[in-house]
């Protein structure tokens, strides 16, 4: 099965980071939490599988599109 790619919705900025490369998640776990528009997002995980990366780090600023991070199902 192909690694599913995280994107970010929105421009934003990352404000925590709930998991870690190598977490097993389902899906709808929560991956991140970030700020856009004045609003907190909860960036969850589109299928299960493992984490194989986190491509932001808490505080960092993001465009519409980034990779956030990397499930592989």
């Amino acid at each position: 099965m192909a690694d599913e790619i995280v994107e970010a919705p929105a421009p934003g900025k990352i404000l925590r980071i709930h998991a870690e490369a190598g977490a097993k998640v389902a899906a709808g776990d929560r991956l991140l939490m970030m700020e856009a528009l004045k609003m907190e997002l909860p960036i969850v995980a589109p299928v299960a599988g493992t984490v194989t990366s986190i491509n932001v780090t808490a505080g960092q600023t993001v465009e519409a599109g980034d990779t956030l991070a990397v499930i592989a199902g």
